[in-house]
């Protein structure tokens, strides 16, 4: 079978100039969302924006790749993504009663001798944390990935609705949906001293134009992860800036990609 070209493929650099030249586009949303950050809080905390190894966690998911499997698919110069919330990021804080799965605290279910599962102990004590959880969060993906193979089974999936796992916004109790949008070529989008970028702004916090009528927010993420001997480590984050009323920015010093009528920057 005759493989399809993405167009060349060089990664991604400050002006895009380096970007493929099309993407698959697809929005996910659910009722609930929460991306834990990583610093430690008895409130669990959530990114509003969800992070860039989250989105490749729930690509992951679609194609129905194993967890620690799928860190070089994304990597920094094989993988693009821009992340766009396209309905306003509002919180709340949520009391849970958990148990926990320490190793300690898990007892092993053996009825009949063949195959043991650990499973906590439900004779334990709850534990009570508050999360603070998104509430009808959505977000517009682009991605665009430098494995054809994946590329294509990775639209194939979305356009015919097909998840091999359950997508989920962070927890894997927070159901989502996926909508699917199609296939876009990537554009060079307008430069100038001010440009109107649609999606979150990666690493651009000193080139953001402030306004006293435009919200402006930012967040550090975890953007690309390797496997190590104890799982999988962060190697590189980036520093978002975002509107949280889900509109435009204004930026300089910044080309945008065009994809599908909207300026997006990728990373």
């Amino acid at each position: 079978m005759e493989q399809e070209s993405l167009g060349e493929w060089s990664g991604t650099d400050e002006t895009n100039s380096k970007l493929p030249d099309r993407c698959l586009s697809f929005t996910v949303r659910g009722p609930w969302g929460h991306f834990r950050r990583v610093e430690g809080n008895i409130v669990k905390q959530t990114y509003r924006i969800i992070p860039r190894t989250t989105v490749a966690g729930l690509i992951a998911a679609v194609l129905g790749i194993g967890r620690d499997q799928y860190y070089d698919l994304f990597g920094p110069d094989v993988s693009a993504i821009s992340i766009e919330p396209v309905a306003e990021l509002r919180t709340l804080n949520m009391p849970m009663n958990t148990l926990s799965t320490a190793d300690g605290d898990l007892q092993s279910l053996n009825p009949r001798g063949k195959i043991s599962v650990k499973i906590p102990d439900p004779g334990n004590l709850r534990q009570q944390h508050n999360y603070e959880v998104l509430v009808d969060p959505a977000y517009r993906i682009d991605v665009a990935l430098a494995a054809e193979d994946h590329y294509r089974r990775l639209r194939e999936a979305l356009a015919a609705g097909r998840s091999h796992y359950v997508p989920s916004l962070g927890l894997s109790e927070h159901l989502a949906q996926i909508e699917y949008h199609g296939e876009f070529e990537i554009e060079s989008g307008a430069s100038g001293k001010r440009v109107s970028v649609d999606s979150a702004v990666p690493d651009a916090v000193d080139d953001v134009i402030l306004s006293p009528n435009t919200r402006c927010q930012i967040e550090e993420s975890p953007a690309f992860m390797t496997t190590d001997s104890g799982g999988r480590t962060t190697t590189a984050f980036t520093a978002y800036t975002y509107n949280p009323d889900a509109r435009s920015l204004d930026v300089r010093n910044v080309k945008p990609a065009r994809v599908d009528g909207r300026n997006v920057v990728f990373v």
